[in-house]
């Protein structure tokens, strides 16, 4: 659906879907698009859809609306088009209907038969697929005439610089780069790159570089008289001379530092100028007698290539900031989801410690031991299900690594139905085990695996409360893998329909209501993983559920961890019919 990404301003990693007829936007919050920049109007502009397209319309904002650096009153929007409003800056992304329009492009081509061309005998010349690589990073040995070496050489460095922009979503280390690709094309003495400020737009140093021979003892002899021209005039220029260029003249810098050549050249993005490049060098009297050159270290040559590698810097620019948006629009979303997936589970708890403590003063106040008994158990079963609650979300979003040894697989069974067997007893639900007697010694995280394992058991439980007859059974086994172990955990439950047994892993999903947080199968999903595992499930509605726990009997985590290459076939518990039928 077409987007509004906010990438400046109060609201920034905010986003917006156009899903209506029409969207308002402004300061007050009656506006379907709340912007909290306080140079917004209460009602600024609107959203219209206008076919398959939406119009952007000013509505008589006291400080205007801008597409693009333009004032604008009524106009239709483009995919990548920015919208300023007040001191926020939005990015429309159109939806794909929209952008690529209603032409069906498979009418615009006629493919020919096989027939057509006797394509054997109409090559003229073949060329591996994986040449363009290596041509671009060894253009001397690639070309075969001065013009394609030279065309390659500059084609190179804006390659890099395209690979720059695809890779490195950090802007100190893209900047970084990119003076690197100068300062291999270009023999410049000194260089650096300036930025504007996205809220003030004042020029800042992002990057700085000096050549080695030269050293860095001392600043860089910046002319902001020849950086003001490049900006006013939106003119990338090659300084020869500098002193005596009676365009420069007033700039003291200048003759103070002696620049006899300088390269200053913006940094034009899609829709605005980001910055400027600047490099110099200090073409000496001695430098000309050794070149026997009068011209000097610089050329027309550079100053099309270093132009052109300011365009690809600010694009690169663009994209990482626009990336830096979009995480923190996801972060933000992302924030939203968790607080309203929690706020229901984490409201029933603190009203079950209010309710315990009002229950334990009323026993206090009566000298009740019946009551104080009674609050204490509301109130420490509350603050039990807080501490597990926090407890699985450490888990879910801490990365760890298993701290694994040799365990015995069936000992940590019988050790978690040891923990569940009294909740089994008081719901009258039949809870056994069938262990295989030959397993060898498993490496694995004990700790970890007791968590994972003690989630789903006690999912078991919950899901066969209202059975006449309810039935957990859980089992080890060899898999019919070799080198592979497995825990199956059947129940006789009401069963999970087949469109969600992959939902039940996510965060924050639960099929319990107010019972569960919906993080304890995406802890032991997370924790079985971890191991090199992993946790499946078979159900069947109205029938039950079987959970597979499979590990690895060579832990992928310690390379010395022994693997027995036996194989038993998986033990008869293979559906929840048969835990019926036994």
């Amino acid at each position: 659906m077409p987007r509004l990404i906010v990438i400046k301003g109060p609201n920034e990693g905010k986003q917006f879907d156009l899903v209506d007829q029409v969207h308002t936007v402004g300061r007050d919050a009656s506006n379907r698009f709340r912007l909290t920049d306080t140079e917004v109007s209460r009602r600024h502009a609107e959203f219209r859809r206008v076919g398959n397209a939406y119009r952007l319309i000013d509505v008589g904002s006291a400080n205007g609306t801008y597409v693009n650096n333009q004032p604008i009153k009524d106009v239709e929007l483009r995919a990548g088009d920015h919208i300023r409003i007040g001191q926020s800056i939005l990015v429309y992304t159109a939806s794909r209907n929209e952008s690529q329009g209603v032409v069906n492009l498979a009418d615009r081509i006629h493919v020919l038969g096989k027939n057509d061309v006797e394509i054997a005998s109409a090559i003229v010349k073949t060329i591996g697929e994986a040449e363009g690589t290596r041509f671009l990073s060894q253009p001397e040995a690639a070309a075969h005439t001065p013009w394609l070496k030279n065309a390659l050489a500059n084609l190179s460095v804006m390659y890099e610089a395209s690979q720059a922009v695809s890779h490195i979503l950090d802007l100190d280390q893209l900047l970084e780069r990119i003076m690197d690709l100068i300062f291999r094309s270009i023999d410049a003495d000194r260089g650096c790159i300036l930025l504007r400020n996205p809220s003030d737009g004042r020029l800042e140093p992002k990057a700085i570089r000096w050549r080695e021979q030269v050293g860095n003892e001392e600043k860089i002899a910046l002319s902001r008289t020849i950086v003001e021209y490049v900006l006013r005039e939106k003119q990338g220029v090659l300084v020869s001379d500098a002193a005596q260029d009676e365009r420069f003249n007033t700039g003291q810098s200048i003759v103070r530092f002696g620049i006899q050549e300088a390269i200053c050249v913006p940094m034009k993005g899609r829709h605005e100028t980001l910055g400027v490049i600047y490099l110099d060098t200090r073409t000496t009297a001695r430098d000309i007698l050794a070149r026997r050159d009068a011209y000097g270290k610089f050329t027309e040559d550079h100053l099309a290539l270093a132009i052109a590698i300011g365009h690809q810097a600010a694009l690169a620019v663009e994209e990482t900031r626009y990336h830096q948006a979009m995480v923190q629009a996801e972060r933000l979303a992302a924030i939203g989801q968790t607080i309203a997936a929690l706020s229901h589970s984490i409201k029933n708890m603190l009203q079950g410690l209010r309710s315990g403590a009002e229950i334990i003063r009323m026993g206090l106040n009566d000298k009740d031991d019946e009551l104080l008994e009674r609050g204490w158990t509301i109130f420490d079963k509350s603050q039990g299900k807080i501490y597990n609650l926090v407890m699985d979300m450490l888990s879910f979003s801490k990365e760890r690594e298993p701290a694994i040894e040799d365990t015995d697989l069936n000992a940590l069974v019988s050790e978690i139905v040891d923990v569940v067997r009294g909740r089994a007893r008081e719901m009258n639900a039949a809870l056994e085990t069938r262990l295989a007697p030959d397993l060898p010694l498993v490496p694995l995280d004990p700790e970890g695996l007791h968590k994972a394992l003690l989630n789903v058991v006690s999912n078991a439980l919950d899901a066969v409360e209202e059975q006449k007859q309810p039935q957990v059974r859980v089992s080890t086994m060899f898999d019919n893998e070799p080198g592979w172990v497995r825990v199956e955990v059947l129940d006789n439950g009401t069963g999970i329909p087949a469109n969600k047994i992959e939902e039940i892993f996510k965060p924050f999903i639960s099929t319990k209501g107010s019972k569960g947080t919906g993080l304890g199968l995406a802890v032991s999903r997370k924790i079985l993983r971890e191991h090199g595992g992993d946790i499946t499930v078979e159900s069947s509605v109205g029938k039950g559920s079987k959970f597979i726990f499979r590990l690895p009997l060579k832990s992928p985590l310690r390379a010395d961890a022994g693997a027995s290459q036996e194989t038993i076939q998986p033990g008869a518990l293979d559906s929840p019919e048969d835990l019926v039928a036994s």
